[in-house]
């Protein structure tokens, strides 16, 4: 097989093309392992701040909705 052909140069440059392609989606694969690390921190972030906001909300649905007397309770009981 002659280096000079063209059927090796063509051969060559698909070679060229695919593996470039690879190192590609290596890097693209790389960088979204990192950014899903960043999310998954953003995520526990937020799952706790929908968890504190929740007990928040239920103790106001509590204090709407209760009686007069359990609304002073609590009241103390938050004060």
């Amino acid at each position: 097989m002659e280096i000079n052909s063209p059927f090796t140069m063509v051969v060559i440059i698909v070679l060229i093309s695919v593996g470039a392609g690879v190192i590609n989606n290596y890097f693209k694969m790389r960088a979204g392992r990192e950014s899903d690390a960043e999310s998954r921190a953003d995520v526990e972030r937020m799952q706790g701040e929908i968890d504190r906001l929740t007990e928040r909300v239920r103790v106001l649905e509590t204090i709407a909705t209760d009686k007069d007397e359990r609304l002073r309770e609590e009241i103390r009981r938050l004060a």
